[in-house]
């Protein structure tokens, strides 16, 4: 006799070893007499009066545990309170919500927790979190799962690009996934030995603007110079638009698309091809003979095969579902540190008063970044300013720390 039903469903965008967790999630319980079914559609199918359901077996959820992608189609949308109820729940005698996703997903799972408990329905939700951002407030040092699977893809092609760089004597202008974190551009930066690279969090001291992106990265290509390097690559942060104002968008030249509400359609634009046009336009004005050429890193990025980390990460994530079930847990995320210790870490302890999941961002004053920033990256300093006014007038005015206000 089954003990009741285990709901599955996946938000947001799809990160490697979504399928690894729902694999695993399924097996663990179908192991131990519960009915698993997966909701194909995410939240948009929860409270609809005919959701489209998934039936798990043990040869289907052992098939796809390695594979790319989810196999429960996804969706980013967000319900609104109105559409709460809990039709599903009793119609399937679900025990446990299984929610995997970003911070959007958990937040809206945040959501589902508190109104189930005011409508006194026992039944337990525990998120996974899922993102190839990285962006997630677990403990510190602990990735969000997809997010090494993905730096390594990144990585891979970022270092084919490196090479084509040198090889044809270019510049390349590479953008990278990350809303208003940093961490995918700066593991794959950091991975690759770019001379440069741009993440939002590095303007913690000044406004981030167009005019002192581009000058970060002249300021890399002038330094190359100075030591005979005619080639290079940086990588910026999608994340710089999330702390930019639609004023300094619009103003920026490129031809956007706007809106209801009359803001940039940022995502119908290759942020790589906007980076890259407005340097090249920078470029002219300083007669500064350097060719450069724009790559994104996003959509090739989010759906490869889990990599070992993710396979074996995202099955104790799985495995640890299980087990904060069988203590009683409720409204958390999994966790699952270096040792394969798994502890709930809960929605109340991570989110705001309005119940959204803080984003975590990254840490300019950890040890690795301090390393990166000042001994990794290639740029002008005072020490450069006479060799450089061979190319422009004011080197001072790409000097790396001055643009971003890190003077001492």
């Amino acid at each position: 006799m089954k003990k009741g039903s285990i709901a599955i469903l996946c938000g947001g965008g799809p990160a490697p070893g979504i399928n690894t967790v729902i694999g695993t999630v399924a097996k663990v319980f179908l192991k131990d007499g519960y009915r698993v079914i997966g909701l194909h559609g995410g939240y948009k199918s929860l409270f609809t009066p005919s959701p489209e359901i998934q039936e798990f077996d043990f040869a289907m959820a052992d098939k796809i545990h390695n594979q790319g992608g989810s196999f429960l189609q996804m969706s980013r949308y967000k319900p609104k309170d109105s559409e709460f109820n809990i039709h599903f729940f009793k119609k399937h005698d679900v025990k446990l919500l299984v929610t995997i996703g970003g911070d959007d997903t958990a937040s809206t799972a945040n959501r589902i927790s508190k109104y189930l408990h005011a409508h006194q329905v026992d039944i337990q939700n525990i998120h996974v979190p899922k993102t190839i951002d990285n962006d997630l407030p677990l403990p510190e040092g602990q990735p969000t799962f997809g997010y090494q699977s993905a730096k390594q893809e990144g990585v891979r092609i970022a270092t084919t690009v490196y090479e084509d760089a040198r090889t044809s004597g270019n510049w390349f202008i590479v953008s990278a996934m990350g809303r208003e974190a940093g961490h995918l551009a700066f593991g794959i930066g950091a991975a690759c030995h770019y001379p440069m690279m741009v993440i939002p969090e590095m303007f913690n001291k000044v406004e981030i603007t167009f005019d002192r992106i581009i000058n970060l990265i002249i300021s890399a290509i002038i330094k190359r110079m100075l030591n005979g390097i005619p080639y290079g690559v940086a990588i910026v942060s999608e994340g710089v638009f999330h702390f930019m104002t639609d004023e300094e968008i619009k103003a920026s030249g490129i031809l956007f698309t706007y809106d209801d509400h009359g803001h940039p359609e940022l995502g119908n634009v290759s942020k790589a091809h906007i980076f890259n046009i407005l340097l090249q336009q920078r470029l002219k004005q300083l007669n500064l003979n350097v060719k450069s050429r724009p790559v994104e890193l996003g959509y090739e990025l989010r759906c490869v095969n889990p990599i070992a980390f993710d396979q074996l990460y995202c099955a104790l994530l799985g495995m640890g579902v299980k087990k904060l079930f069988d203590q009683g847990y409720t409204a958390c995320m999994v966790t699952s540190d270096h040792i394969g210790e798994t502890r709930p870490l809960f929605f109340k302890d991570v989110a705001d008063e309005h119940g959204k999941v803080k984003p975590r961002l990254v840490n300019m004053e950890g040890p690795k970044s301090k390393l990166v920033f000042d001994h990794g990256l290639q740029y002008l300093e005072p020490q450069d300013y006479e060799a450089a006014k061979k190319y422009v007038a004011n080197p001072e005015d790409f000097d790396f720390k001055k643009i971003l206000g890190w003077e001492c």
